[in-house]
């Protein structure tokens, strides 16, 4: 019998190892900035972008006393972002993208709070995220609405343990045409969890690839519009929803 056990014990560790193993290497296989972005926003070369506690920082010449937190899709490095950080500070927003563990935002729920903490300058604050990043987003703002001054979707929604439906937090949600991952069903489907008083924009051609700058996605639909003309719009809707909230 003990000796039954051991090898019980042997083999659920065997499987765990071999488990967290697999999960680990299909994490890293992560979707990586375009080269087109990266010479376009050049982190490395631009004094209002920094690197900080594994947050992607881009600072306003300008502040408009408003910050905004970008929770990243799963598996997608941050600097497929750059170009929605960079075009948000110019406008005077400072914008944090923080880098998951394992590029999981749902392992980094709880960064928002340390970003909110860790920057000098007082701001009121914004969270977004895509895809799954917007739900772990969504999941700090849940249990923070009295921090959070607005939520932004791109390209996702909240889970059942997150209904907002009776707050009074706005709450933006921007997704896109031609999205293979989060279809207009389900955006249809989770406006049950949000306030009646939830703006909803869809962009016409666009798809999930497009929220970010890092090309195709497995599962997605074929944008019918570039994802430079997706990305400004994105931009150019965020920046107003947020200057009427």
């Amino acid at each position: 019998m003990q000796k039954l056990l051991k090898w019980t014990v042997v083999v659920l560790l065997g499987i765990l190892v071999v488990g967290g193993l697999g999960f680990y290497v299909w994490s890293e296989q992560t979707y990586s900035a375009t080269e087109e972005v990266m010479k376009t926003i050049r982190i490395k070369e631009d004094p209002l972008i920094q690197e900080k506690n594994d947050w992607l920082i881009f600072d306003s010449r300008e502040s408009n006393g408003k910050g905004l937190i970008i929770y990243p899709g799963a598996k997608v490095e941050v600097e497929a972002y750059g170009y929605l950080g960079k075009s948000l500070s110019e406008k005077g927003y400072t914008v944090v993208i923080p880098r998951m563990p394992l590029h999981i935002a749902f392992l980094g729920v709880d960064e928002a709070e340390k970003i909110i903490n860790g920057i000098d300058e007082k701001l009121d604050w914004y969270v977004s995220g895509h895809s799954l990043g917007g739900v772990a987003a969504a999941s700090y703002a849940y249990d923070h609405q009295d921090v959070v001054k607005g939520v932004i979707f791109l390209a996702s929604y909240p889970t059942n343990s997150a209904d907002f439906s009776s707050s009074d937090v706005p709450f933006l949600s921007i997704f896109a045409e031609n999205d293979g991952l989060t279809t207009g069903d389900d955006i249809e489907e989770s406006k049950k969890l949000l306030p009646p008083s939830t703006v909803y924009h869809e962009i016409e051609g666009g798809n999930h690839a497009g929220f970010g700058m890092y090309g195709p996605q497995k599962g997605d639909l074929e944008a019918d519009i570039p994802s430079w003309e997706q990305q400004d719009e994105i931009i150019r809707t965020m920046d107003e929803w947020i200057r009427e909230h």
